[in-house]
């Protein structure tokens, strides 16, 4: 399956004014130094790196929940989705400072509420930081009525956390729908009775990596 096409692809575009001050900055320091402009060019291509954007392929699976973002699995877990009110399935996946920070929405489905809750900056591989840090919740009802929560969360550096949907909103499964930038994690609320593909320390890769599989049926209690 071809991920959903966006405007700004390769470089997110949330990178535009950065690497445009990055190399700014590193061309001036180059014109009076080229000794010292190596650490401005050395920051630029960090900052390049950092929102690279690339697009990917994603299963065709009816069932595959993909994974939100790049980076490694933190948590596979039964507990309480404080966003749908239920039981689930949670799978967590955090992002450092070297991995591609877009977010995809990992199923197809219908935006039902989306809500923002200020808080802390603690490491996001830290549990606690999946209540109280900083973050972004989405809770979205795929065609045949399971609820899956992705929640954005920012990270001991991160300072922004971006999400462009909207309620009553659809989204296709892999479809670019927000960004967290300089180190963050995405927590995945999934019915239970999913069965998980992944386990804690593997490492992911946002559309192309399936977290898990959705029940074969929906969950009276969804």
């Amino acid at each position: 399956m071809q991920t959903p096409h966006y405007p700004h692809p390769i470089i997110a575009r949330e990178g535009w004014p950065f690497l445009a001050i990055a190399v700014a900055i590193a061309l001036v320091v180059t014109y009076f130094s080229i000794a010292w402009s190596i650490l401005f060019w050395v920051i630029a291509i960090f900052v390049l790196q950092f929102f690279r954007d690339p697009q990917r392929q994603g299963s065709s699976v009816p069932l595959a929940v993909i994974s939100p973002a790049d980076g490694r699995i933190v948590v596979v877990a039964e507990v309480d989705d404080p966003y749908a009110k239920r039981r689930a399935l949670k799978i967590s996946v955090f992002m450092n400072v070297f991995n591609v920070h877009s977010n995809r929405s990992p199923v197809d489905g219908t935006v039902q509420h989306i809500e923002y809750f200020p808080g802390k900056f603690f490491n996001a591989s830290l549990d606690k930081a999946s209540l109280e840090n900083e973050r972004n919740a989405m809770v979205l009802k795929t065609a045949r009525g399971d609820t899956v929560t992705a929640v954005q969360v920012a990270g001991l550096v991160a300072k922004r956390i971006l999400c462009y949907s909207k309620v009553g909103q659809s989204l296709a499964r892999g479809q670019r729908y927000g960004f967290i930038r300089f180190g963050s994690r995405v927590d995945v609320y999934l019915p239970l009775g999913s069965r998980p593909r992944v386990a804690i320390g593997d490492k992911v890769s946002a559309t192309s990596t399936v977290l898990a599989e959705l029940p074969e049926q929906v969950s009276q209690s969804e």
